[in-house]
């Protein structure tokens, strides 16, 4: 399992950092987590993905979904799903003017199975959006209500719910294509 934070990467109390102290999952490494650059954040998730299992499955929180969705977009290789939580919309105003690099978001679809969660009361993202993107890159769509960014602030602790989620992708994917050298 791989964990791609967003901008400022995940406090402790977020889910990701839980679920990396509590089941070891791997995060990904930015250099800098405050000025995203999203050339340089792709090679290190490239390189991430290269070095973990042709199946990886991977969850994301905001900045770090369009950051898996670009890579994706780009690259052969197939990985065993992704959990994207929280996606924002760079087109809107409160985008972090320091993350404008990640726009436009790719509208393709996706060659590795995916779900989507939203909030309906997300500042960064809201739900006409988020469905658009879920439909583009063919991702199914599941609405958690009002849980604003899905993060620490939300209160979800560990976020059982969210857990469960990136597990069933496990069971959906079919055999990823190893990875290419």
């Amino acid at each position: 399992m791989l964990l791609v934070p967003g901008l400022g990467n995940s406090g402790p109390e977020h889910w990701q950092s839980l679920w990396e102290a509590r089941d070891g999952y791997l995060r990904v490494q930015q250099r800098d987590w405050e000025h995203p650059a999203c050339s340089e954040w792709i090679g290190s998730l490239d390189r991430a993905v290269r070095a973990a299992a042709a199946d990886v499955l991977i969850a994301a929180h905001s900045l770090g979904t369009l950051l898996v969705t670009q890579w994706l977009a780009r690259t052969k290789i197939r990985i065993g799903g992704a959990l994207l939580v929280a996606v924002p919309d760079p087109g809107a105003p409160g985008f972090p003017p320091q993350a404008r690099g990640f726009a436009p978001i790719a509208r393709v679809r996706l060659d590795s199975p995916s779900l989507v969660v939203a909030s309906t009361d997300d500042p960064y993202g809201d739900l006409p959006f988020v469905q658009q993107c879920a439909e583009s890159w063919g991702s199914r769509l599941i609405n958690i209500g009002a849980a604003g960014h899905i993060n620490a602030a939300s209160g979800l602790g560990e976020w059982t719910e969210g857990h469960r989620l990136l597990e069933s992708l496990r069971s959906t994917a079919s055999p990823a294509h190893s990875l290419p050298e």
